[in-house]
C-alpha cells in the first residue's frame, strides 16, 4: 500500500441527486495520504512526496494499528474559512524551527474523508458506502484529525457552501470503488465561482511589449481608500486587450492609486491610472484579501466607483 497516489475528481456539469450519490465539502487545502503504522505517521502528497516534516501538529497517531487514510490538510484564515494561502508559505519550509513557528501561529487540521486500508485489509475495491462506514467507525479523536460529515442533499450543500464562501463540494458515487491515481467520474467536483465588480488602478503590458495590455490591477473602494485585491490576466485575449488599452489611454498617472502597498511581483512594470474604470471579475471563493484565480469578464459602463462604495451592487454572481 505504500506506492499509492490519491484518487482525483472530475469536474461535473451539474450536481447529481438520488440515493446513489453522497456529497461532501470540497476543502481548500493540501491533499495528503496518511500512513499510520504502530503509532508512527507518515504523510505523503498527491505526487507521492514525503511531507511529514511540514506538519508536526498532525503527527499524533490515532492509535497503534495500521491504516491508510486520504484527506485534506487545511487551515483557517482570519474569516474562519479554509484557505490554501494560509498554508502556502509553510509548504516549502525546511527548517524545523520555522515550521514550528508557523504551526503554533496557525495550526493545521487534517480532514479525513476516506480510508484505503485497515491492518492488512485493502479497502480500495470496496464501495464508497462501505469505506465511509469503516472510516466513521475509527476513533480519530486522539490525533485531533476530523472526519467531516457527508450529506444526502447535494444541491442543498452546494448552495450552503456557496453562501459560506467555501470552495465547493465533491459528489461521490455510493457504489464506486477507490481508484488510486485516476481521475474518475465516480467523484465529481463543483468549485464555486463568484462575480464581483472592481476598480482598475493600473495595468501591466505583455512581456516584451510596451503597450500591449496583458493584465489589470484591481481594487475595492473602501472608506480608507482603494484597497488592492489582485492582478487579473485570465480572460484578457487580443480583442479584450485592445478594448481595455483604449479605455485606459489618457488615464495615466505617476503614482499608485491604491491605499495599501501593491506586492512587488505585481507592481514591477505596472502602469498606474486614475481609478475610474469598473470591471467585473469572476473569481474562485469569497472572503479573501486577494482574488483567487480571477478572470476578467466585462467592463461595467453602467457603474462608477461611487456605486461600489455605496454598496449598491455586488456584480452578477454567476457561476
Amino acid at each position: 500500500m505504500q506506492a499509492l497516489r490519491p484518487m482525483l475528481a472530475t469536474v461535473g456539469d451539474h450536481v447529481p441527486t438520488g440515493p446513489e450519490w453522497t456529497h461532501e465539502v470540497k476543502w481548500d487545502g493540501v491533499r495528503a495520504l496518511a500512513f499510520v503504522d504502530a503509532g508512527a505517521v507518515e504523510l505523503r502528497s498527491r505526487n507521492d512526496n514525503r511531507i511529514t516534516a511540514a506538519w508536526p501538529e498532525l503527527l499524533s497517531a490515532p492509535g497503534p494499528g495500521r491504516w491508510v487514510l486520504d484527506g485534506e490538510i487545511i487551515a483557517l484564515n482570519e474569516r474562519g474559512v479554509p484557505d490554501f494561502r494560509v498554508l502556502a508559505e509553510r509548504i516549502h519550509l525546511r527548517k524545523a524551527a520555522a515550521v514550528a513557528r508557523y504551526a503554533a501561529r496557525t495550526p493545521a487540521t487534517f480532514m479525513v474523508f476516506d480510508v484505503l486500508a485497515i491492518g492488512e485489509e485493502d479497502l480500495t475495491a470496496s464501495p464508497q458506502s462501505e469505506r465511509r462506514r469503516r472510516l466513521e467507525d475509527l476513533d480519530l479523536a486522539r490525533s485531533g484529525w476530523q472526519v467531516p460529515p457527508a450529506y444526502d442533499d447535494g444541491p442543498m450543500l452546494h448552495a450552503a457552501t456557496r453562501e459560506q464562501g467555501l470552495e465547493g463540494i465533491v459528489s461521490k458515487r455510493v457504489g464506486g470503488r477507490y481508484r488510486p491515481g485516476e481521475r474518475s467520474r465516480g467523484w465529481l467536483k463543483f468549485a464555486h465561482r463568484h462575480r464581483g465588480s472592481y476598480v482598475v488602478g493600473g495595468w501591466r503590458p505583455q512581456v516584451g511589449t510596451r503597450d500591449r495590455l496583458a493584465a489589470l490591477l484591481v481594487g475595492e473602494p473602501t472608506s480608507e481608500g482603494l484597497r488592492y485585491r489582485g492582478r487579473v490576466g485570465s480572460g484578457i485575449g487580443p480583442r479584450q486587450s485592445r478594448l481595455l488599452a483604449e479605455l485606459v489611454a489618457g488615464l495615466a498617472r505617476g503614482t499608485s492609486p491604491f491605499a495599501d502597498e501593491v506586492p512587488r511581483v505585481d507592481a514591477d512594470g505596472a502602469r498606474w491610472i486614475d481609478p475610474v474604470l469598473v470591471v467585473d471579475v469572476d473569481t474562485h471563493g469569497v472572503g479573501y484579501e486577494r482574488l483567487r484565480q480571477p478572470s476578467f469578464q466585462v467592463v461595467r459602463q453602467d457603474l462608477g466607483v461611487a456605486d461600489l462604495l455605496a454598496g449598491t451592487t455586488e456584480g452578477s454572481d454567476d457561476e
